[in-house]
């Protein structure tokens, strides 16, 4: 009952938020004396701190309109090319000067795992002026009716299995954090199977390759417990009336306060800060504040079946590294991997994904020659600067480019082996 109880609590807070939403702007319009007084702005800015810590964040826009290409703003179009009940492919269309030649195409899985593809959003907005970026947009389960079947770690390989062959060949595929398991077996499988629309060129960011290198709070939390116990405690019904009603998800909600409870104390600070600059009229630091926990606290939920398996697969038995993931019935063989170069990036200070633990998969991937792998491991950054903020941009984005235009295989269209996916 405890998704249950969230959904009561939030709905019971809702004419609170309301309240005080309209307290704000009554306390911070300029016709209002008190908006120039201290004690005014200290009310107002109190007010939006409450309204802002009890709503429910929903999916944030991209928001990427257009991009600079050769010196020029281009215009940007998403459009979604490919659909499955639990994930959409958006691309993200350039408006291209004509005669110019093609850039790379590059495959972005996002993360599962609880929050929405839009948190990369500074990741494609780097890569964007010189590739041709497809991005996953994961649906949240509590959203997916039941009807539409169960979705597991087996059919996250399928998903990116089916993408790479509906982009064709000669795309390259970035795995962030979580999917860096998922598309590194995906690899496999493809080149196990010698099939022509294997990925170019593989770069893994923050993974959790394997766990027991370096293992963080979040490895080890998985070490301690059963699996029965994450199934016990953490997996849950959606409440009615969702479209998802009454399928078994592990909640976004509890996802987001076990990342938060990680470092506490400086979410209470940010919060604290904030309250200090809408007091002192400090536009643009809230502005800051506002755009990242927009983005920070909207989540979503994932399925119960594709969140324990992951769990237990990845954390637990730590299948991959150890040569013994299996899926459908076939052995994930990464030394079967041999045409896909492989480059693999780090954070010094990331707290997810320890030190070492991405780099295993140069370790395991014994049969990419030498000039076909790179290792990069970026100082002063923790696991969100691996893939968003002013060291991405200009330490590791440019470095990622390089290597994929360094490896393209500029390959002629061959006939795909498995057919997936609706084009929309």
């Amino acid at each position: 009952m405890f998704y249950q109880l969230y959904e009561l609590n939030h709905a019971m807070m809702a004419p609170w938020r309301t309240a005080a939403d309209a307290m704000r702007l009554a306390f911070s319009n300029p016709m209002n004396p008190m908006s120039h007084t201290y004690l005014g702005r200290a009310t107002a800015a109190g007010l939006e701190v409450f309204e802002r810590t009890t709503r429910r964040y929903g999916k944030p826009e991209f928001g990427l309109p257009e991009t600079m290409i050769d010196g020029q703003p281009v215009g940007v179009h998403e459009r979604i090319v490919w659909r499955e009940p639990f994930c959409n492919l958006i691309h993200f269309e350039r408006a291209l000067p004509k005669g110019r030649a093609a850039d790379p195409k590059v495959l972005i899985v996002a993360p599962m795992s609880g929050h929405y593809a839009t948190l990369l959003r500074g990741t494609v907005e780097a890569l964007l002026p010189h590739s041709d970026i497809y991005i996953t947009d994961w649906i949240d389960a509590r959203m997916v009716p039941l009807s539409e079947g169960t979705f597991d770690l087996d059919d996250y390989i399928d998903y990116v299995i089916q993408m790479l062959h509906f982009l064709g060949p000669d795309t390259h595929v970035i795995g962030v954090c979580q999917p860096a398991v998922p598309v590194l077996a995906a690899a496999a499988l493809m080149e196990a199977a010698d099939d022509p629309l294997s990925p170019a060129s593989m770069t893994l960011m923050g993974g959790p390759i394997d766990t027991r290198i370096n293992p963080t709070a979040v490895n080890l939390l998985a070490k301690e417990r059963p699996i029965e116990w994450f199934r016990d405690n953490v997996v849950m019904p959606v409440p009615w009336p969702q479209p998802g009603f009454m399928r078994m998800v592990y909640p976004g909600f509890l996802q987001l306060s076990g990342f938060m409870s990680m470092n506490l104390d400086r979410h209470l600070i940010a919060h604290k800060e904030f309250f200090a600059h809408l007091v002192k009229n400090d536009g643009d630091a809230a502005e800051k504040h506002r755009d990242f926990y927009d983005e920070y606290l909207a989540v979503m939920d994932l399925t119960a079946e594709f969140y324990l398996q992951t769990v237990q697969v990845v954390f637990m038995q730590h299948a991959l590294p150890k040569g013994e993931m299996v899926h459908r019935g076939r052995r994930v063989d990464t030394s079967a991997i041999r045409k896909v170069a492989l480059l693999t990036v780090e954070g010094e200070n990331d707290d997810i994904s320890g030190v070492g633990q991405t780099k295993a998969a140069q370790t395991i991937c014994t049969n990419i020659p030498d000039h076909m792998r790179m290792h990069y491991m970026q100082p002063d950054v923790g696991h969100y600067g691996v893939f968003n903020g002013s060291r991405f941009r200009r330490e590791i984005a440019p470095r990622i480019v390089a290597f994929q235009r360094e490896h393209a295989r500029h390959a002629k269209p061959v006939k795909q082996l498995i057919k997936g996916g609706k084009t929309a």
